[in-house]
């Protein structure tokens, strides 16, 4: 007893001359530092050896109640806190799983051992929560690889207080081969180019631009002609970082280009000779011919399949004629080219029947309230709600609590079958429509996931509250509808969004262009949310025109747009484009004998053929991964020996027939099968060599068919350049 009075009048003699220490300020962010609370570790779903933590700390009332409650309070000995489990296991004095989180004489060892030693003290959240973090330098740019510097985060708290919190942040690189971090937060740059640095302390998080640049001497701003607000943005970063873009792509690169991405198709020999022979100034006849192609109906085909994708039109889900539905309605509102708030709106506060309504099959899609809002998030804001689901979200600034308020605004959806088979009836339910948080079952109040951008929107208390969330999401005041929406069509014109993935924009993802995608945003909001436009805005820009040439300023450039990349062709425009060089159609079940394949409803039409083979999706997920645009082993041999190619190349009605029957001369088919296949006319090398196989032994239609065959599996006829 005598010991034991001894070693607690220590304890406390040690506490005395100690610094005030509490759980909120001090230990819980050691907690999160050492590792404890992370995934592998006590921060798992279920913990590991019986002990479970919140994953990196997003609660730490919970880490306090289960450090100081579980195994009624076995971890601590107040009388001699050097003996305590909390300190024995993290230093190894006991044996642990996790192995060594820290030595026993460290600062993180004392820091607890006072804790423990003034009664382990929780804190008062209102002044010792953390309020937001403070870092600098605000951005790192350094003049080559080799050099070195050193962020430091200062943590600023609910009381107005402040502390350097360097030594126990969370430093991470997104690209560690640029930018390096070690332990203390020292920042090493690697190799040229650009990373972004995530800071996080105690649930809040901020980032830190890092840009290395190519120390090469010699550069010289050589400016290209801007052709529209796109361009300058791109210019002032490309001219800060002393990258120089690529120039123009040529009329026929342009052409194949701007066609596929517009209306997946490509255009016949005829008409791409003449766009080639118009005299009009270059930039003029451009634009001639983007408007020409956002007025066809083949754009409204091509994005019919785009958004229908997202929108998962599936008659797996459907059935067919709610799929059919579903997609007439997308495509009469493309071709009205509907705003695009009015079109979500419509989607959104949808009801009644799926058949007379096509928009409430939204709801048939996904019936439940979670599952419906992480979806409507994702696709139409770009935020991944999942991960709240669980607990506040580790990377982000949402909570669980967000998560289950942002559900309630749907939770009064049902669905319930119709009077025609296959048929259903989506509307608001008006009891037992609560939506409860999983921890407590008390009910959520729909509350919007930025408040302050709906404060002008009412709430209703009822089961029609779902029409203020459909207001809410599309109105021009949320920072996430316009944004998202115009990074994502972004992507669909230069293969990676200005946020990269599109579909996950949160502060630890930054956009690489910011003041791009800002003037973007604006210039949609200003037109009223008109896609077209926004469409018209990005093809019409030098940068998207570009080459995909690299120079010797431009050739580590992957991400500011500085020159164009060949982006394989999907498994729709994959497809038209071999009917349209072989002059044959696709050949579908189900569906009239003239479908293009970006006329087909849905995935179940041809299913598991040609269009599964390139990456077509199964409409299952709202997400952008789902269509695969690698090259793999069975797609080149679909390619060499598959069927869809052989029998196209061989049609006795198609291209090659009608050009051989028609009695052209052999440098006149070769031409015609480059423009078919390619877009452009053959070199002069070209064009002597392909004319001069034309006369082999085998006949002028076998060795026609061998020059289309060998131009359908070159790495120009399947990508997009």
């Amino acid at each position: 007893m005598r010991i034991l009075l001894l070693a607690a009048t220590s304890a406390a003699a040690i506490a005395a001359t100690a610094a005030e220490t509490n759980f909120l300020r001090d230990v819980a962010p050691i907690l999160n530092k050492a590792g404890c609370t992370s995934g592998p570790c006590h921060g798992s779903a279920k913990g590991k050896n019986g002990f479970k933590l919140s994953l990196r700390g997003y609660d730490p009332q919970f880490d306090y109640e289960a450090l100081l409650y579980d195994l009624s309070g076995r971890r601590f000995n107040r009388a001699d806190p050097g003996q305590s489990l909390m300190l024995a296991k993290p230093t190894q004095q006991v044996a642990h799983q996790g192995g060594l989180r820290f030595e026993k004489d460290s600062r993180y060892a004392k820091t607890i051992y006072n804790w423990i030693a003034q009664g382990v003290p929780y804190g008062d959240p209102a002044k010792d929560a953390v309020e937001s973090l403070q870092v600098s330098p605000k951005d790192i740019l350094m003049d080559k690889p080799g050099l070195a510097a050193t962020v430091k985060v200062t943590a600023v708290y609910k009381d107005g207080t402040t502390r350097d919190v360097t030594a126990d942040a969370n430093v991470e690189s997104n690209v560690p081969d640029v930018a390096k971090v070690s332990d203390d937060a020292k920042v090493s740059g690697e190799r040229i180019g650009e990373a972004t640095l995530l800071v996080r302390y105690q649930g809040k998080f901020t980032t830190v631009p890092v840009t290395v640049l190519n120390p090469k001497p010699g550069f010289t701003w050589k400016q290209w002609p801007q052709n529209n607000f796109v361009d300058e943005w791109i210019d002032a970063k490309l001219k800060r970082l002393k990258i120089q873009p690529t120039g123009l792509a040529d009329d026929a690169a342009f052409l194949r280009r701007v066609t596929l991405d517009l209306t997946g198709q490509t255009l016949a020999p005829d008409a791409i000779r003449a766009f080639l022979a118009d005299a009009t100034p270059t930039r003029i006849k451009r634009q001639k011919m983007v408007e020409k192609l956002l007025a066809s109906p083949a754009y409204v085909d091509h994005w019919t399949v785009k958004w229908g994708d997202l929108l998962q039109n599936n008659r797996k889900f459907l059935g067919e004629k709610g799929a059919f539905g579903f997609r007439e309605w997308i495509r009469a509102s493309l071709a009205a080219n509907k705003p695009w708030d009015k079109m979500v709106h419509e989607l959104i506060a949808s009801r009644g029947s799926s058949y007379d309504n096509p928009a409430a099959n939204f709801y048939r899609i996904t019936k439940d309230a979670k599952p419906a809002m992480e979806k409507t998030t994702q696709v139409f804001l770009g935020v991944r709600m999942v991960c709240a689901q669980c607990h506040d979200h580790p990377f982000e600034r949402w909570t669980q609590n967000q998560y289950f308020e942002m559900a309630a605004f749907l939770s009064p959806v049902g669905v319930r079958a119709g009077y025609e088979v296959g048929e259903d009836i989506v509307y608001d339910q008006r009891a037992n429509y609560e939506m409860k948080h999983p921890k407590d079952g008390r009910a959520m109040s729909p509350k919007f996931l930025v408040a302050a951008t709906g404060a002008n929107i009412p709430i209703p208390s009822d089961e029609h509250r779902r029409d203020a969330y459909a207001d809410w999401l599309t109105a021009k005041s949320n920072p996430f509808f316009a944004r998202s929406t115009a990074n994502r069509v972004w992507s669909y014109f230069f293969g990676r969004g200005i946020i990269d993935p599109v579909d996950d924009i949160r502060a630890s993802n930054p956009p690489v262009n910011p003041e791009l995608l800002d003037a973007l945003t604006r210039d949609f909001t200003d037109h009223n949310f008109d896609l077209r436009n926004l469409m018209r805005v990005i093809v019409n820009s030098r940068a998207y025109q570009s080459g995909i040439e690299i120079n010797e300023w431009n050739v580590f450039d992957n991400e500011n747009f500085s020159h164009q990349f060949p982006r394989r062709l999907s498994a729709e425009q994959l497809m038209d484009a071999v009917a349209a060089a072989t002059g044959t159609r696709p050949a579908f079940p189900d569906v009239p004998p003239d479908t293009t394949a970006s006329q087909v409803p849905d995935p179940h039409v041809g299913k598991e053929g040609f269009l599964d083979v390139f990456g077509r999706p199964s409409r299952e997920s709202p997400c952008e991964c789902e269509r695969r645009t690698d090259f793999s082993l069975p797609q080149a041999l679909n390619l060499v020996n598959g069927r869809t190619i052989s029998t196209a190349v061989a049609d006795p009605k198609g291209r090659i027939a009608k050009l051989i029957l028609s009695g052209v001369d052999d440098k006149k088919v070769v031409e015609d099968l480059y423009l078919s296949a390619l877009g452009r006319v053959p070199t002069a090398t070209e064009s002597a060599s392909a004319t001069q196989y034309m006369t082999g032994a085998g006949g002028r239609a076998s060795r026609a068919q061998d020059l289309l065959w060998a131009l359908l599996n070159s790495k120009a006829f399947l990508y997009n350049h």
